[in-house]
């Protein structure tokens, strides 16, 4: 093996920032305790979000190195913008020549990053490889699945979209890793109860508000189901307060439609910080959003969650109870918000150690028997030493 192994990350919006903080904390930890190989790690900004609340806050918050280069890519429509991605990541890749190409979740930045380095015959690693909604029309699932069929190393975070990968074909280099964003929500989860101030800011009481988002394409380009939706959440507030930090593109959405007298009641607020989101979502009564990524988090917190979509990539929460889908209807909201409450265990995301998974597969290349080591056992087995994080303070 050689003595430095070099990743190129590619990120380009903030749930990729919180997911890359995990690996890159684990690369550091790593390169502290290890002497071979060395990891070297570059990241690659496609400026998919810009806004300082979108983006540079959770470099500065989260203790995520900085960039190597961003793209400046910004907004646009998705043909004109993944193109640029992959552009400029393209010539990167060729300039900086990694061993590996890493990519998050489902973003027009993970796909571009994917297809740039596939093309060059650089090795794709996929974090939340597997995950499926079968519903196409979501630029989402496009993305998801066009990246996990050109990615060598494809991780998993649970053992249905393991699955999800065999009924496609898709056997080699398939790994049940748990899930990365369970790791964040150990580490900064306690973080964000010692630092965050926002519950004191806003004066909410713990288990005595509602906290909303929405940004899914779905529900913002559809006037009548951002209709229902806002509705839905005016009704909520008339219980108890409705927290909304609003995406800048379902903001534009709300001012282009003339919808804004329909949040009557509701708080709405900028985008706010991981940590204060953690918070947040901590101390809700119920969680009300389109994200999958936060129905995952509802869960984290042991709160509720109420999905304003059909469908979801994590079946998981609903078959343990945690998570409800009630679609854009303000009718179903408003029944399934009166009937939240706790459901079970839910044993698939791993131990907290998730990144450190990762890296022990990145380092031993790719896996062709998943059926022996990679998500139908325990995951962790491949680990030859357990980490401790000492107190949740980033490296």
């Amino acid at each position: 093996m050689n003595q430095a192994l070099k990743i190129l990350t590619v990120v380009g919006a903030r749930a990729q920032f919180v997911k890359a903080a995990m690996v890159s904390r684990a690369i550091a930890q790593h390169n502290q305790t290890v002497r071979s190989p060395r990891l070297i790690e570059e990241m690659l900004h496609t400026g998919q979000h810009y806004d300082y609340e979108m983006s540079q806050i959770f470099f500065d918050e989260l203790g995520i190195p900085q960039p190597v280069v961003n793209l400046l890519v910004g907004s646009g429509p998705q043909g004109e913008t993944t193109g640029r991605m992959l552009a400029g990541i393209e010539s990167e890749i060729m300039a900086r020549r990694p061993d590996w190409v890493l990519v998050y979740g489902d973003t027009n930045s993970t796909l571009a990053g994917a297809l740039a380095a596939a093309k060059l015959h650089v090795p794709v690693a996929h974090v939340e490889a597997g995950l499926r909604s079968y519903n196409k029309k979501m630029p989402e699932e496009i993305n998801r699945a066009l990246t996990d069929h050109v990615s060598t190393l494809l991780l998993c975070p649970t053992r249905q979209a393991v699955q999800n990968l065999v009924i496609e074909g898709i056997t080699a280099g398939v790994c049940h890793v748990g899930d990365v964003m369970y790791d964040a929500a150990l580490v900064f989860g306690e973080l964000a109860r010692r630092r965050s101030r926002i519950l004191s800011r806003l004066g909410l009481t713990p288990q005595n508000y509602y906290l909303a988002t929405i940004h899914r394409p779905e529900n913002t380009d559809n006037p009548a189901k951002l209709e229902q939706i806002l509705r839905g959440l005016s009704r909520l507030s008339r219980q108890h307060p409705v927290i909304l930090p609003l995406h800048p593109r379902t903001r534009k959405c709300i001012d282009n439609y003339g919808m804004g007298h329909i949040c009557n009641g509701v708080r709405i607020l900028t985008p706010v910080s991981f940590l204060d989101m953690a918070r947040l979502e901590q101390e809700a009564k119920t969680i009300l959003t389109d994200s999958g990524g936060i129905q995952k988090e509802a869960y984290f917190h042991r709160v509720p969650c109420v999905t304003m979509r059909d469908e979801t990539e994590w079946l998981e929460t609903v078959a343990a109870g945690w998570n409800q889908m009630v679609g854009a209807d303000q009718e179903k909201i408003q029944s399934a918000v009166a009937g939240a409450a706790p459901g079970r265990v839910i044993n698939e995301y791993g131990n907290g150690d998730a990144s450190f998974v990762i890296l022990k597969y990145l380092m031993n290349g790719v896996v062709e028997r998943p059926d022996e080591i990679c998500g139908l056992a325990s995951p962790h087995t491949v680990l030859e030493t357990k980490h401790k994080l000492s107190d949740g303070e980033p490296q």
